[in-house]
């Protein structure tokens, strides 16, 4: 089953600010959220896409 996490719980998985991670957004660095409702005032991010950010973020930082 997929989840979505809520901002504050993609915040404490990634130790990202708020700011840092609108910011990653727009520079297309990290997955976009979903939008939960029609006019796209509540989102979510996929569980998986955002495990995935963070796992090649670790690969990166082990490489370089």
């Amino acid at each position: 089953m997929k989840k979505l996490l809520r901002r504050p719980d993609v915040q404490a998985a990634t130790g990202l600010s708020r700011s840092g991670l609108y910011a990653l957004i727009a520079k297309n660095a990290f997955p976009r959220p979903v939008p939960l409702t029609e006019n796209g005032r509540s989102v979510a991010w996929d569980a998986d896409a955002v495990e995935h950010w963070i796992t090649s973020r670790i690969e990166a930082g082990q490489r370089g």
